[in-house]
């Protein structure tokens, strides 16, 4: 059964720090992200992971990118070590991938914590045996799709989603106007974009942030929602972030880091309504 997300489900899925909290118990995300062609999707996904409200963001992908990182961000942690979700994949092309990051990506994705698989490591999805959520837009769902010995040519189609969800046995996220969040078990959801605005370069590398850090933060908490809410809630926040940086400029046009720079307004909003 379809459904759709609102307010209330994403105010359900994330949590509000306690005097108890410290760094760690309010998550850490760990992104794999970025290269040296597109260094900017690894800063547009670290902030916007820290500005959906995290404990820690872990940054271990290449110099070039960790420079603009640090410089944007200097809270940032890049050397190795735990993470309650990784992110990865965003900003890279897998035709350009070494060896030595293939390995160190199948033994995130061997692992047991979720991972979020954005761009250029939707071709090692289907090896995973952590819980996975892929993050494809239409292009990337076909190339997906045709990986798996299914129909290409339906990637577009809304309902093509679950189709995927359960060849991959992972949740589907097909990023669009009308964004698709499927799971292998049934469960669908449909969000539809609050602003057209949103359709602009980077916004996709902010998602994956925003979803790395709801996940994170649910896991660390141990929260009893599943990976499927945690992306339905992303969307939800990444959205409204979109639409409220469009409502600062009269609805104008915005860019993806104007995005995760209202993300901590949206969050902070729908909290304080709890």
């Amino acid at each position: 059964m379809t459904r759709s997300w609102s307010a209330d489900d994403a105010q359900r899925v994330l949590g509000r720090p306690t005097v108890d909290d410290d760094k760690y118990s309010r998550g850490v995300v760990g992104m794999r992200t970025g290269s040296r062609q597109f260094p900017g999707a690894a800063v547009l996904g670290v902030e916007g992971a820290w500005r959906t409200g995290v404990g820690m963001v872990r940054y271990v992908g290449p110099d070039r990118p960790a420079r603009f990182v640090l410089a944007r961000r200097p809270e940032t942690v890049t050397v190795a070590g735990r993470a309650h979700t990784w992110v990865l994949g965003s900003g890279t092309n897998a035709q350009e991938r070494t060896d030595a990051e293939s390995d160190a990506l199948r033994a995130i994705l061997g692992g047991t914590d979720p991972v979020v698989v954005d761009a250029g490591a939707l071709d090692l999805a289907a090896s995973a045996t952590a819980p996975v959520v892929v993050t494809p837009h239409a292009g990337e769902h076909a190339r997906l799709r045709e990986t798996l010995g299914l129909d290409p040519t339906t990637a577009r189609n809304p309902s093509s989603a679950a189709e995927t969800a359960a060849a991959l046995d992972a949740v589907v996220l097909l990023k669009g106007a009308l964004t698709v969040i499927a799971a292998p078990d049934g469960w669908e959801c449909h969000i539809e974009a609050p602003t057209s605005w949103l359709a602009t370069a980077g916004t996709g590398d902010v998602l994956a942030g925003v979803l790395g850090a709801v996940t994170a933060g649910a896991a660390a908490r141990a929260a009893s929602v599943s990976l499927a809410e945690c992306a339905a809630t992303a969307v939800w926040l990444h959205g409204h972030a979109a639409q409220l940086a469009s409502s600062a400029v009269g609805g104008g046009p915005i860019t993806a880091l104007d995005v995760a720079e209202h993300l901590p307004i949206v969050v902070g909003r729908l909290l304080g309504a709890a």
